[in-house]
């Protein structure tokens, strides 16, 4: 009996050691290329537009920028621009005009496709600014549009296209714009005093629309259920276990998991968070100690009636990383840090390999270390999913200004792009392609409509899945209104011949699931996404 409680104590031992010290991933796939050499701009904040290009800002304090305006503004500092647009297919760049202060803003793609954009510092710390591309346009702004300053706020669209804008730096409350009758002023939202600490630890809360209307938001290590109509508080979540802080400055990220419609009802909402640092990192930094961040991640089922954390070990620890969901369903985590927080200065050790996390394996068989990149993306570093089934990566400046040399982590100019092994030649016959509809797909809420594509290799028809995605607006870690839905199949997948085929599937069933406006839909054939089609519901 004493020898088989030895073996046991021995195995316990084991296996936790093995969930809390995994063994290190092989860099298993992904690879790196080189787009842009410089962009002008450290791309602080990026939104992919409808039309493929990306628009990049910084701030306009950061002093005079490395690419100038085609003409003076008689009002700014200097004659640079702090905003680009980037045309990704020509890689070429242009320069836009801000002319109030946009750091540590926020924004999202609105249902026209234009990026609203709110709040930032100083002058910019009320206003509302709007981009609609084309070749000629430029930022309009209306310098006091908010009814408080949005310094680190969140911004998420509602189901009636309206944003709502969540916290700020010392405003516990949230508004919404555009306004409309009786919107010109913030309301209260304890939840948010309540996860203010001594370091804030509580800004960029990452929020999420719910299928009954009402907005999952997460601050330091807590989270509730708001109603936001109501103004109350419709369930407290558990604290995340450990009870280390998650928001900014400690940022760690945050993803809503993919959602899957079956008969018009998402099955499961979950939300993963990962990274972040101990309560004691933000000073310990400011004094020249650079603690190692945390590495783990919480999952929780929101949808649940008694919904509790469930924690998973990272391949390594990180903070001031971005995750970002991949049109198969993936998460990737990449940039940031290993040790330290956000602020100037005060990372170090950067997490040079991005992780892939599969939601749908075995706890324990989640996470794959990917090739790394050779270039810092610290502080202020930003990542996009492109439509073509890559990744966008730019910025990255811990300085508050532009320093190019005679520092650890100079200002980034360059723009790269991760590609992962989902586009490596070897998955090249599982491709999809798809030939029907054109770009600019129309849809309409709860519609049955069809998809044809062609695909090289032999078709596994139970393998493929009709997925849709809204582009985020990404900045400091959090990708605002990031979402990933995998469509009703409503038809089975038919031959058409010659390596073509179709498959029918349903549209989301309403705004709740899915806000109205721009989205990028996906033909996913054994785990390898088609070029993605724009799309617009409504």
């Amino acid at each position: 009996m004493a020898l088989s409680t030895s073996i046991l104590f021995q195995h316990l031992i084991l296996f936790l050691f093995i969930f809390h010290h995994p063994p290190p991933c092989s860099a298993a796939g992904g690879s790196w290329s080189l787009l842009v050499e410089n962009a002008g701009v450290s791309a602080m904040h990026m939104q992919l537009l409808p039309n493929d290009r990306v628009v990049m800002f910084d701030r306009t304090e950061f002093g005079k920028s490395a690419i100038n305006l085609p003409k003076c503004v008689p009002d700014l500092a200097d004659c640079s621009a702090h905003s680009v647009e980037f045309d990704v297919a020509k890689k070429t760049i242009r320069p836009l005009t801000i002319r109030t202060d946009t750091w540590c803003s926020s924004g999202s793609l609105t249902p026209d496709g234009s990026l609203v954009q709110t709040g930032g510092n100083g002058n910019g710390a009320q206003g509302i600014r709007v981009y609609k591309s084309c070749d000629t346009c430029d930022w309009q702004e209306t310098p006091n549009g908010m009814a408080k300053g949005r310094w680190y706020a969140t911004n998420h669209i509602l189901p009636d296209h309206r944003q709502i804008v969540i916290g700020g730096r010392q405003e516990f409350n949230y508004e919404f714009v555009p306004k409309g009758a009786g919107d010109d002023h913030a309301i209260d939202l304890p939840f948010l005093a309540q996860t203010n600490d001594v370091n804030e630890n509580n800004l960029y809360p990452p929020t999420f629309l719910y299928s009954d209307g009402n907005l999952f938001i997460f601050a330091n290590n807590r989270a509730i259920l708001f109603d936001y109509v109501k103004n109350q508080v419709v369930k407290t979540y558990p604290t995340m276990p450990g009870g280390e802080p998650r928001s900014y400055p400690s940022s760690g990220s945050a993803v809503l998991l993919p959602l899957h419609i079956k008969k018009g009802v998402v099955d499961a909402y979950e939300v993963l968070v990962c990274g972040g640092a101990h309560k004691e990192a933000f000073n310990n930094a400011l004094n020249g100690k650079f603690d190692e961040a945390l590495g783990d991640c919480g999952r929780i089922k929101i949808s649940d009636p008694n919904p509790q954390w469930v924690m998973e070990a990272m391949p390594g620890p990180r903070v001031m990383g971005d995750m970002l969901l991949l049109p198969n369903g993936h998460v990737l985590i990449i940039n940031g840090a290993t040790k330290g927080v956000a602020g100037w200065d005060l990372g170090r050790d950067p997490a040079f390999h991005p992780v892939i996390y599969r939601p749908d394996n075995k706890i324990g068989s989640r996470f794959e270390e990917q090739n790394p990149s050779d270039i810092p993306r610290v502080y202020h570093s930003t990542a996009v999913l492109l439509r073509d089934g890559r990744v966008l990566v730019a910025g990255s400046n811990p300085h508050e200004k532009y320093e190019f040399g005679n520092v650890l982590f100079p200002t980034e100019l360059r723009v790269e792009s991760f590609s992962p092994d989902y586009l490596e030649p070897v998955n090249a016959d599982s491709r999809p392609e798809i030939t029907a509809p054109n770009n600019n797909l129309e849809m309409q809420y709860g519609k049955h409509f069809d998809i044809s594509f062609t695909v090289k290799g032999p078709v596994d028809p139970n393998m493929v899945s009709v997925t849709m995605l809204a582009p985020p607006f990404n900045t400091h870690s959090f990708s605002m209104n990031q979402r990933l839905l995998f469509l009703d199949s409503d038809v089975p997948v038919k031959d058409a011949g010659k390596n073509s085929y179709t498959v029918g599937v349903t549209a989301p069933p309403s705004a709740n699931i899915a806000p109205g406006g721009y989205y990028l839909v996906f033909v996913v054939h054994k785990d390898v996404p088609s070029p993605g089609i724009w799309a617009k519901i409504e």
